[in-house]
């Protein structure tokens, strides 16, 4: 597991004919594993526990469609889902 994270704007997805695909995030080794659509001024939020965590100083994550991402926060799950 990578443990890396990757935010981009959703104007960046584009929609794409039945059957094909997009690249979302560069990989060396293993894969994607959870994706989840939120609004920018209300900041990303995880459940850790019986918590509500809540990172709201995304600059460091924001990058364009297809990067490799950078390394989760802390406090981000270890099993990299947003549940």
């Amino acid at each position: 597991k990578t443990r890396r994270l990757l935010l981009f704007r959703l104007d960046e997805l584009p929609v794409m004919t039945r059957g094909r695909g997009v690249i979302l995030q560069k990989y060396r080794d293993g894969g994607l594993s959870d994706a989840r659509c939120f609004s920018g001024g209300a900041g990303l939020t995880w459940r850790q526990g019986s918590r509500l965590r809540t990172l709201t100083e995304l600059g460091d994550w924001i990058s364009k469609r297809g990067n490799a991402g950078r390394l989760a926060p802390k406090g981000f799950p270890r099993h990299n889902r947003f549940r």
